[in-house]
């Protein structure tokens, strides 16, 4: 593995921590989806586990440092394993998804992934997301309890409709949106449901991950118009259009 560059020098002095994962297994959940097992290299031990968190993953791209973050799936403090999913495209991260095998090694860093479930607990949940924020889409919806939640959960293959969305039937709806024109259609989906279901803004909660477009758009309506308190608004591009 190449160096980290600049952007290592930078997670070192905010306090980023390295570790060293390998790579125990690999499942191909669809052809556009794979799932990846490792062990942590001491990390869960050391830094303890929380829900949607994740780590900033070292690939080779031509000869440099490619920094990704990926969430943790199914952490196991005790056993020292989890696993990462991959919505598998064209670039260096997913093409080493593709080829890992058990015993292959990859370096990462942790760094500024706390979250904290909203407090009050919100009245009804919002999530909108899509296949690369998929973990952390299902390790909050593991951690918020039984509180009703509606999700929208934006597709770009057919496959797309196979993934494992862990809802529970009496508490959670879930609305598929095939993507279209970069966002905008999920974007107008939003539009047109989200103020007939949100009651009263500050007892609601907005968890945002699209691609940095999408949600940047979407965080400014569920602000602006809708009068969604900041504090109750949890937003973050977890891709961008021209992103390896």
């Amino acid at each position: 593995m190449v160096g980290h560059g600049w952007e290592g020098v930078v997670l070192k002095l905010m306090r980023g921590k390295d570790f060293e994962f390998t790579v125990t297994g690999a499942e191909q959940v669809t052809e556009h989806f794979r799932r990846v097992h490792l062990t942590d290299g001491g990390m869960l031990g050391a830094t303890g586990v929380h829900p949607t968190m994740w780590v900033r993953m070292w690939f080779e791209n031509g000869g440099k440092p490619h920094q990704r973050a990926y969430t943790l799936v199914d952490a196991d403090p005790e056993a020292g394993t989890f696993s990462l999913e991959f919505a598998l495209h064209d670039g260096c991260a997913s093409d080493w998804a593709r080829k890992a095998q058990p015993g292959d090694t990859i370096e990462a860093t942790l760094q500024g992934t706390g979250f904290a479930a909203p407090d009050p607990l919100p009245s009804r949940l919002f999530v909108i997301g899509d296949p690369a924020s998929l973990p952390a889409v299902n390790s909050l919806l593991d951690s918020i309890g039984q509180v009703p939640a509606t999700i929208w959960f934006e597709t770009t293959h057919d496959s797309d409709d196979e993934l494992p969305v862990r809802l529970d039937p009496a508490h959670h709806e879930l609305r598929r949106v095939p993507r279209r024109e970069a966002g905008a259609h999920l974007v107008e989906e939003v539009r047109k449901a989200l103020p007939g279901l949100l009651g009263d803004p500050a007892a609601a909660y907005m968890w945002i991950a699209c691609d940095t477009a999408t949600t940047r758009a979407l965080t400014s309506y569920v602000r602006k118009e809708l009068a969604v308190p900041k504090d109750r608004v949890n937003a973050l591009g977890y891709w961008r259009v021209d992103q390896g």
